[in-house]
């Protein structure tokens, strides 16, 4: 425990990690904190000191995966491309990170489940999520300057557009992989649908 004492950072990021594979797993009324401590090394003491308790830990996981989805767009450098580039590279990344992170799914789903409350007055998370629909407001600003892009298209709605052909895809994998009668997860069907939600952004926005 000592090792520990010396370093809140890594014990913190240690409990981060535990947490979110358990709430992912099994959503917040299911996660135990036992569970989580064993999986971190840490105790129940010592989460408690950090988070409070199961629901601030709850809110440290969500408030982290979504940090984690707009630090990694910050970093695409859109403002240096085109913006049919830059349109691009945030569906690609976007898609991504869903892939990279299988977990942003289900613990978006339980922060839903409980009506958004864990994030309600997220002050960072409003702020984040501000700079991001701003950052795609710029290049519809500048694809319309261009003339490449139509006039009009709502920032937000766009938003949500590119974040919901990949999500509901990836959420719904398990009940469409039985219904549509293919493995949505396969190499050549996660090809295609990364290929279809990038027709789908662009047809929605050139000229």
């Amino acid at each position: 425990m000592a090792f520990r004492a010396r370093n809140p950072e890594q014990t913190r990021a240690d409990i981060l990690a535990a947490a979110r594979a358990e709430f992912a797993k099994l959503g917040l009324a299911g996660a135990r904190v036992d569970t989580i401590a064993d999986a971190s090394g840490a105790n129940k003491r010592m989460i408690y000191h950090y988070f409070g308790g199961k629901e601030q830990l709850f809110e440290a996981v969500i408030e982290e995966a979504y940090v984690g989805i707009r630090a990694g767009e910050s970093e695409l450098g859109l403002d240096e491309m085109t913006p049919t580039d830059a349109l691009h590279a945030l569906v690609v990344a976007t898609w991504q990170y869903y892939l990279d992170n299988p977990e942003f799914i289900t613990l978006v789903n339980s922060a839903n489940l409980h009506q958004a409350r864990h994030i309600a007055g997220n002050k960072q998370l409003r702020k984040l999520q501000k700079a991001y629909v701003e950052r795609v407001a710029g290049i519809l600003q500048r694809g319309e300057a261009q003339r490449k892009f139509r006039k009009g298209i709502d920032p937000v709605q766009l938003c949500i557009t590119i974040a919901a052909i990949g999500f509901y895809y990836l959420t719904n994998r398990h009940t469409g992989g039985v219904l549509f009668g293919f493995n949505f997860m396969s190499r050549d069907a996660l090809a295609k649908r990364l290929q279809f939600n990038l027709d789908t952004v662009m047809r929605l926005v050139l000229v």
